[in-house]
This record gives C-alpha cells, structure tokens and sequence, in this order.
C-alpha cells in the first residue's frame, strides 16, 4: 500500500483529513522529537488507527510530506505516484 493510500484510509477512518490530525497531534504537544510509541498510542485510542496507518502519519509527523522518490512510480510496496503527499483531503485532491 502507498503511503498516500495509508493517509486517504486515516482520512476515511477518522473523518480528518491529514492535515488536521497532524493539527491535533501538534496541539498535544507532539512533534518531530516525540517517540513514534506515543503518537501510535493517541491514534489508537483516540482514533482506532492500527500501527500501519498510524506509522504512515508519524512519517509525516516528523518528515514532512515528502517522501523517498525511489518510492515514485515503482512497484514496490510503498509505491506512489509523487514525492509529494496528498494532506488536505480525498475530496480535494487534483487528479
């Protein structure tokens, strides 16, 4: 699965797109720095996220939306058509 793919499955989950959850998780006081065993607890309990979709946004928590673009246009697992991630939204997304 993508790691776009992963962000879009957190937005259907939740209801919040990337963006926000990344709003909220500042506003607990969670950055770059914090341990990625906390933030996976707080999407858990707050959100029923699994570790999959929890690591995706902790990537973007302390990384930014860019990703590796060995990733771009392969056929391995984490596959992705951009460099780029995708974090205000399925609905808003350019196609």
């Amino acid at each position: 699965m993508s790691f776009q793919a992963y962000l879009d499955a957190i937005e259907h989950k939740t209801g919040l797109t990337p963006r926000q959850l990344l709003a909220l998780a500042a506003e607990k006081g969670f950055g770059g720095d914090t341990k990625a065993g906390l933030i996976l607890d707080w999407l858990k309990a707050d959100y029923g996220l699994g570790r999959g979709h929890g690591m995706a946004l902790v990537h973007v928590l302390k990384n930014g939306p860019r990703i590796d673009p060995r990733h771009v246009g392969t056929a391995g697992v984490h596959r992705d058509e951009s460099d780029m991630l995708w974090l205000d939204g399925v609905a808003s997304k350019p196609r």
